[in-house]
């Protein structure tokens, strides 16, 4: 998540159950933070084991697609209202019902709202009807797959101004971040599906995406960090320890995230020493001017020319599609303003209901390594497989061969002054060890077979409730039970008997 931490403890094959503070210690987010992610994994892993991989409560079950025909190819789906879950995560289809304004009597009535989604204004999909690529298939050409893409991703006070507490002030800080489920109805071929029938059955469309899905969720990029021992720590040991790696003044949380995905020939990345956290909320664009609510709190968490800057919405943020890094190349500091290099993507920060902000990035063209430069391309650093890549200050990064990279994924790298070094598991050897990205976590669950006119076949899984009424007892149960009690009472009584005709012989001894 892009938040401003110090670091992320959870593991979960350490099998902690709690965390547990102590008195007179400090207090760290990374500790209240683990706690969160200990209970929130044990309760998706429970629901995952009890439902499955996934699955809706059978008189409540969500996500019941019915397909509309429409005019222009703009066909589209009434998603309805329900829960559904998917490996232990829950999602909620209901849709909010309208708040109820005060009238005068001039006004009419306010118009009565759908209690359902549509394809088109689902609330995480923004999907875009002037792009083909949005538009549903033809199911009169080939039936096609609707199924739910599951994701989490981090929410802080620039997309919802609500998160933060006015009476601190606009000065100061937000205080929490928030993670949110985002959950998206969208369509699936056939052919992506491998299904070469025209009219496949229930039971192989759900094995088929079944495949799919775990394709799809497990990354194959892997990434390994290290902190690279300055080249004049013997020469100059008054300047730098010996034993120093890591260069910067402060503890840094640094974050690698894949910007262009794809292979490695095509693949970008970029990073942050804060984690992507440096954001700033957009009160206006024109051209390439930009007017921010605030320049920053410190000269550390501010803009300067020369920073690549991601400017984006809630909309695109959701729809993890890659847009061009922008450089910022005038800043007027009364006016709040920021010139970039280009104007940002067409469509993208124009509606202020969807939250336009710039997100800081680190990273910077120039030179990399003995004489050699680092040529951006669309404002973020091309993926060389196969060798280690500086950061700055003695951090490195080092791309595994033969990886497919996926928008968003991200690699977390605490690097501290106290170690000299980042915290990275290694091998007893002390050789940095290659991991999976830390996230993004994908979940995939079908939910119909769209047939067009002929309708659509459900492919959602559906659960009952475990708790049943009390049976009643019968009269045969009954004296079954008070004959046993009768027995249970003779057996007692027994058994005093026995035990006071052994005292009374032990007395006549």
């Amino acid at each position: 998540m892009h938040a401003d931490l110090s670091r992320l403890t959870f593991r979960p094959e350490r099998h902690y159950s709690a965390v547990v503070a102590q008195q007179g210690r400090v207090q760290l987010d990374a500790d209240t933070n683990e706690q969160t992610a200990i209970q929130l994994h044990r309760a998706r892993t429970l629901a995952a084991d009890l439902i499955g991989p996934h699955g809706g409560p059978r008189d409540a079950a969500g996500f019941r697609i019915e397909y509309v025909g429409g005019k222009h190819d703009l066909d589209t789906l009434h998603i309805h209202g329900g829960r559904y879950y998917v490996d232990g995560i829950l999602c909620d289809a209901d849709r909010p019902a309208p708040g109820v304004p005060v009238l005068d009597e001039d006004d009419q009535e306010a118009p009565e709202t759908l209690g359902h989604w549509t394809y088109w204004d689902q609330p995480d999909g923004h999907r875009d009807p002037e792009k083909p690529g949005d538009r549903l298939p033809s199911p009169a050409h080939s039936p096609f797959v609707v199924y739910l893409h599951i994701w989490e991703r981090s929410v802080t006070a620039a997309e919802d101004p609500a998160l933060r507490e006015v009476a601190l002030g606009a000065a100061m800080p937000d205080t929490a971040a928030r993670v949110k489920v985002v959950w998206q109805v969208l369509p699936l071929s056939l052919a992506a599906l491998e299904i070469e029938e025209p009219d496949p059955s229930r039971e192989a469309v759900q094995a088929a995406f079944a495949r799919w899905a775990r394709r799809e969720s497990a990354p194959s990029a892997r990434l390994a960090a290290r902190s690279e021992r300055p080249d004049h720590a013997d020469e100059d040991p008054c300047l730098v320890k010996p034993a120093a790696r890591y260069r910067g003044l402060e503890n840094q949380l640094y974050r690698v995230e894949v910007h262009a995905g794809g292979e490695a020939k095509d693949a970008t990345f970029k990073w942050s020493r804060e984690n992507g956290s440096v954001v700033f909320p957009v009160d206006e664009l024109d051209g390439t001017w930009v007017r921010l609510a605030t320049l920053g709190h410190d000269e550390k968490l501010d803009l300067d020319v020369g920073d690549h800057v991601e400017f984006t919405d809630t909309a695109h943020a959701s729809r993890l599609e890659p847009l061009p890094l922008l450089r910022v190349e005038e800043l007027d500091l009364p006016g709040r303003g920021v010139r970039l290099s280009a104007e940002p993507a067409p469509g993208v920060g124009r509606l202020p209901h969807l939250n336009p902000f710039l997100r800081r990035w680190d990273h910077q063209a120039g030179p990399r390594r003995k004489g050699r430069t680092t040529n951006l391309r669309g404002g973020a650093v091309p993926v060389t497989e196969g060798e280690w890549l500086p950061l700055e200050d003695g951090v490195e990064v080092y791309f595994a061969a033969g990886g497919t990279y996926r928008t968003g994924d991200h690699w977390i790298v605490p690097a501290r002054t106290a170690t000299g070094g980042v915290e990275w598991p290694t091998d007893p050897a002390r050789r940095p060890l290659l991991q999976a990205p830390a996230g993004i976590a994908r979940h995939y669950a079908p939910l119909a077979l769209v047939k067009g006119e002929h309708g659509a076949v459900d492919l959602r899984l559906a659960f009952g409730p475990l708790a049943a009424g009390m049976p009643a007892a019968d009269e045969a149960t009954l004296a079954a039970e008070n004959r046993a009690r009768r027995e249970e009472q003779a057996a007692e009584s027994r058994s005093r008997t026995t035990a006071e005709a052994d005292a009374t012989a032990e007395g006549d001894n």
